[in-house]
């Protein structure tokens, strides 16, 4: 009972520290929780993260957080799911519900340190695109699916585009893969049953359909509020960014907020670290004070975590399937790809726009790949320094 006492207590207060330095999005997410998980605390290995990240690519919903929760689950079950979802989603709840209640008093997402920030994510997913590429595209044949999938992406950006690119991975991998990959993984126990995933996926499909048919009758404002954010969560592929015009169209023409208020909210989310998801705790707030904050959390992430839920006991099963792994093998060099897509656009090229940008990522580049410092220092060095960015010659 105490093993699993501190179990849980580890799984949370790494994840509560990743909550409070994980800047710059979901690929940036994935770059944190590769080094700490991986590189660092050696949860689980390299092939078995890129196998769960190629399996949240497949989910709709936040991929990062769903990532971070399915870690959570592997490590202590589903409640390390949850310690690992609190953990890391809470910090930026508190952030944005403040923000919400000081709305006309504050603005503070066009401070400097924040763009610090943004060039500490740009250091971080570079640092683990390199080593999740080393070990994911080795030879020229994954080599060159990661540069398709790369040249796609960056032409035809969309979540379309993604899924598509995933899927021609898979299908390539089932007819040229089946026998390239011989490394065992250490994601070799799992808690979750069948029945239990089952259930979960069953309660998904649940909620979808009965929510809106209920909020119709009902005409209850809470009982909307958990339907929309819901459906907004369970219907979005592609994360925070794709979801957020599916919340203005929820919130916005129904006058539940304005549209200065929505803007604002969006400016503040994109300064806070962990999930862009929890922009719903803002718009809760805004529309019914603190219970509302926490409503829209709970009701925008519930589809992620019924999904994730469901599908581990499967991925379980399946990836050691000879005709599974051969497809894992090439989808996870097209993620690959995709990741070095969404590493130039957006992250680069909204956070790079200067000789000083440039300097100070291959700044903490270089403490981070070469002098191997763990990433809180890098991000304490990178909010320093965007500080006296704007104070130094062009």
């Amino acid at each position: 009972m105490k093993k699993n006492l501190q179990n849980y207590l580890n799984i949370l207060w790494i994840a509560t520290r990743l909550g409070f330095t994980s800047f710059g999005g979901p690929i940036a997410h994935l770059g944190y929780f590769h080094e700490e998980y991986v590189r660092r605390k050696k949860w689980l290995d390299e092939k078995s993260y890129a196998d769960l990240v190629a399996l949240c690519q497949f989910l709709p919903g936040p991929a990062s957080s769903q990532v971070g929760i399915g870690i959570g689950m592997i490590r202590g079950g589903i409640l390390g799911g949850i310690f690992a979802f609190i953990g890391f989603t809470l910090p930026s709840v508190i952030v944005l519900m403040l923000f919400a209640l000081a709305l006309h008093q504050f603005s503070f997402y066009d401070a400097s340190f924040i763009h610090g920030l943004k060039i500490v994510a740009v250091a971080v997913v570079a640092h683990a695109i390199m080593g999740m590429g080393t070990k994911l595209a080795p030879d020229l044949s994954r080599k060159a699916i990661a540069l398709i999938a790369l040249i796609i992406m960056v032409a035809w950006q969309s979540t379309l585009t993604q899924v598509a690119i995933i899927l021609m991975a898979a299908l390539i991998g089932l007819l040229f893969f089946k026998k390239k990959d011989t490394t065992e993984s250490t994601f070799t126990s799992l808690v979750l049953s069948k029945k239990t995933g089952l259930f979960s996926i069953l309660l998904f499909f649940l909620f979808l359909l009965i929510l809106p048919i209920f909020s119709q009758l009902t005409n209850w404002q809470w009982l909307a509020m958990f339907d929309s954010f819901y459906r907004s969560g369970a219907l979005v592929f592609g994360g925070g960014h794709v979801v957020l015009p599916l919340l203005e169209q929820e919130f916005v023409p129904t006058g539940w907020l304005t549209e200065q208020e929505f803007l604002a909210g969006y400016g503040a989310a994109q300064a806070v670290p962990g999930p862009l998801f929890t922009f719903a705790a803002y718009l809760g707030t805004v529309i019914n004070g603190i219970p509302g904050g926490l409503l829209a959390t709970f009701s925008i992430f519930l589809p992620a975590f019924l999904l994730i839920i469901g599908a581990l006991p499967f991925w379980h099963a399946l990836r050691h399937v000879k005709a599974i792994q051969g497809a894992l093998i090439a989808v996870n060099a097209a993620v690959v790809g995709i990741l070095i897509a969404a590493f130039y656009q957006p992250i680069w090229t909204s956070t790079i726009t200067s000789g000083k940008d440039f300097i100070l990522a291959v700044i903490l580049f270089s403490l981070l790949a070469f002098w191997k410092l763990p990433s809180w220092i890098i991000v304490i060095i990178g909010l320093i320094g965007g500080m006296l960015l704007p104070y130094l010659p062009s």
